[in-house]
C-alpha cells in the first residue's frame, strides 16, 4: 500500500486467562499502522490549509476540500494540481505539499484555514459557525431519488468489504459513494480511506469533481463513522441527497440535513437503521398478503 501504511515492531502481551497471569511477551512481532502525515494545501503561492491525512489520492483530497470550502464547484475552475518541492531529513521527496492553480476569475478566500487541522477535525480554524454554513450551488432537496430500504441496509457491509486499508491496519475511516440504479440496487462508484473521516469524504468528492460528476444526484454517501455537521455540509455542497453513517449523528448535523433537504441516516446496520431527516426517499417493501 505504499505510503498509506507502515510496519512497526511491537511487544505483544497476552493474558492467559488466570488471575493476573501474563504469558511471556512475544517480541519482534510487527503491526501494520495507517500512515498519518501533514498535507499543506496552497492556492498558487498562498498557503491555504494544513491537514493531517493518510497519503494517497492527495489530488482528490485537495479538489474535494476546495469544494467543501465553497471555493470551487466546477472542474473547469481548477486549472491544475501539482506536488511542490519538499524533502525530509534524508533528502527524499515528501509529497506533502500540493499547489492548486485556480482559474483567474475564481475568488480566493480572504480568510482560510490559517491554523493546523487535525485528522479528527474537519472544521477547526474556521472563523465562526456561520462561515461553515455555506450555500450550496446544488440543491439536494430537488433530488427525487428513492432508496429501497433493503439496499440502504446493505451498504455498511458493502463498504466494509471494500476497505483494504482498514483490513491491514484497523485504523482508518472510509467513505463510499453509491449510485442508486433503476432496479433499486446500488453501484459503488468510489471508495476512499483515511485516518480522518472528513478527508475520506473530501477524497470522494474530489474524485467526483475531477470526473465531472458534480452534482452527485441519485447517490448515497455511506461513511464508517458518525454523521457530523461537517460531513453533512460536504455532502450538501457536492449535491449528494443522502448520507448514511454507521454511528450517531449530531444535533447540528440533523438540523443542516433538514435545512438542505437531505436524507440523513444513522446507526446503519444490516438489519436496522435510524432515519433523522428525509425519510420520504426511503421505500419499504409492501408486506405480502396472507
Amino acid at each position: 500500500m505504499g505510503r498509506m501504511s507502515v510496519r512497526r515492531k511491537i511487544h505483544k502481551f497476552v493474558m492467559d486467562g488466570s488471575a493476573g497471569a501474563v504469558d511471556f511477551p512475544v517480541r519482534h512481532k510487527e503491526d501494520v499502522l495507517a500512515v498519518e502525515e501533514p498535507l499543506e494545501i496552497r492556492l498558487g503561492s498562498l498557503s491555504f490549509s494544513v491537514t493531517m491525512r493518510t497519503p494517497g489520492n492527495d489530488f482528490d483530497l485537495v479538489a474535494g476540500f476546495l469544494v467543501s470550502e465553497g471555493v470551487i464547484w466546477d472542474p473547469d475552475q481548477l486549472v491544475s494540481l501539482r506536488f511542490c518541492a519538499g524533502e525530509d531529513e534524508n533528502g527524499v521527496q515528501t509529497f506533502n505539499v500540493v499547489e492548486a492553480q485556480l482559474r483567474p476569475d475564481v475568488a480566493v478566500p480572504e480568510t482560510g484555514r490559517n491554523v493546523y487541522t487535525s485528522s479528527s477535525c474537519g472544521i477547526c480554524g474556521t472563523d465562526s459557525i456561520e462561515a461553515v454554513r455555506k450555500s450550496s450551488r446544488f440543491s439536494p432537496a430537488a433530488d427525487t431519488m428513492s432508496i429501497p430500504l433493503g439496499t440502504l441496509t446493505s451498504l455498511p457491509d458493502r463498504l466494509r468489504a471494500a476497505q483494504s486499508l482498514f483490513d491491514a491496519t484497523g485504523g482508518v475511516h472510509a467513505a463510499g459513494l453509491f449510485r442508486i440504479q433503476e432496479d433499486g440496487d446500488a453501484e459503488l462508484l468510489c471508495l476512499r480511506e483515511d485516518v480522518g473521516r472528513h478527508n475520506a469524504v473530501d477524497k470522494v468528492v474530489g474524485w467526483a469533481l475531477r470526473e465531472r460528476l458534480l452534482p452527485l444526484a441519485g447517490t448515497v454517501l455511506q461513511v464508517s463513522g458518525r454523521a457530523s455537521f461537517e460531513l453533512v455540509q460536504k455532502a450538501s455542497l457536492a449535491g449528494i441527497p443522502a448520507l448514511a453513517a454507521v454511528s450517531a449523528p449530531s444535533s447540528l448535523a440533523v438540523e443542516l440535513a433538514e435545512a438542505s433537504g437531505m436524507t440523513l441516516v444513522g446507526f446503519s446496520r444490516a438489519t436496522s437503521l435510524n432515519v433523522y431527516a428525509g425519510e420520504h426517499r426511503i421505500t419499504v417493501p409492501t408486506p405480502l398478503a396472507g
